[in-house]
C-alpha cells in the first residue's frame, strides 16, 4: 500500500466518522463515493491533517503522517476545492509562490496543464469561473510529480466535456504509476475511470473493494453502478 487509513474517528455534535479504514495502491484509481454529508470531505481532510481526528492514523509511503507531514506533502498532490487564496493576484504569480515549496516542481508539466485546462496565467482567480478554479487547483497539484493524488470532488462544477477530459488525465497518471484517489457523488465518473471503490455511508465504510468485486457483491442483475448506489442508499444493502 502506498497509503493507508486506519480506524479514523472524528466526532462532531451531529456527525461521527466511525473507524474509517482503507488503502491506496500505486497505479490504481480509487473512487470515494457516498451521498453529500456521508463523510467524504471529513475523511479527505483528515488524510491531509487539515482536521485532527480523535483517533486512528494515516500513513503514506510507510510513514505515519504525524511527524512526517512536510516530507509526505512534498510527494503528494491534493485539491480540496477551488482556489480561495490570493483572489486578486495573477495566476502566474501564484504559481511562482507555490513552486518554491517543491524541489520536484516541473515547469514543463505546469505549462502543459495550464494549456490543457486553457488557463490564462495573466488572469486572477477572481476572473475565473468555479469550474476553471477547480482546474487551476488541479494544475498546481499535478505539477510537482506527485506519487499520490488526493482530490475532493474534482469534477464538481465542470461541464461534461471537461469532466471527461479530467478522467482521461487520471487514466494517464495511472499509467505512470500514480495512485489517484478522488471523492465524488457523480457515479458515472466512477464507472468510467475507477479501479477500486471506497463506499462511505453515515460516516462508516460500507465497502472498500475493486470495482468488479463491488459490482459482484452489491449489484443486482442488470443494474448500473448508479442504480446500485441508489438502492444501497435507500437502505437495501445486500451483503
Amino acid at each position: 500500500m502506498i497509503a493507508e487509513v486506519r480506524d479514523l474517528v472524528k466526532r462532531y455534535p451531529s456527525f461521527e466518522l466511525d473507524h474509517v479504514s482503507f488503502g491506496l495502491e500505486s497505479g490504481r484509481i480509487t473512487g470515494f463515493i457516498g451521498r453529500n454529508g456521508a463523510g467524504k470531505t471529513t475523511t479527505v481532510k483528515a488524510m491531509l491533517n487539515l482536521i485532527h481526528p480523535d483517533s486512528g492514523s494515516v500513513c503514506f509511503f510507510g510513514m505515519p503522517l504525524a511527524g512526517n507531514e512536510t516530507e509526505i506533502k512534498k510527494r503528494i498532490g491534493y485539491s480540496t476545492g477551488t482556489v480561495s487564496w490570493y483572489p486578486r493576484k495573477k495566476i502566474g504569480s501564484i504559481i511562482d509562490i507555490v513552486k518554491r515549496f517543491y524541489e520536484t516542481w516541473d515547469e514543463e508539466a505546469c505549462r502543459t496543464y495550464l494549456d490543457l485546462f486553457r488557463i490564462d496565467a495573466r488572469k486572477t482567480p477572481l476572473e475565473l469561473s468555479e469550474g476553471m478554479k477547480v482546474k487551476l487547483n488541479l494544475a498546481l497539484a499535478l505539477s510537482h510529480k506527485a506519487e499520490v493524488l488526493i482530490l475532493d470532488e474534482p469534477t464538481s462544477g465542470l461541464d461534461p466535456f471537461s469532466r471527461n477530459e479530467l478522467l482521461e488525465l487520471f487514466l494517464g497518471l495511472k499509467e505512470k504509476g500514480v495512485a489517484v484517489f478522488f471523492s465524488t457523488h457523480i457515479i458515472s465518473d466512477i464507472e468510467k475511470s475507477a479501479d477500486d471503490i471506497v463506499y462511505i455511508s453515515g460516516g462508516k465504510i460500507i465497502a472498500a473493494l475493486p470495482k468488479e468485486a463491488f459490482t459482484l457483491q452489491y449489484s443486482l442483475t442488470g443494474e448500473t453502478l448508479e442504480d446500485t448506489m441508489l438502492r444501497l442508499e435507500g437502505g437495501f444493502i445486500h451483503a
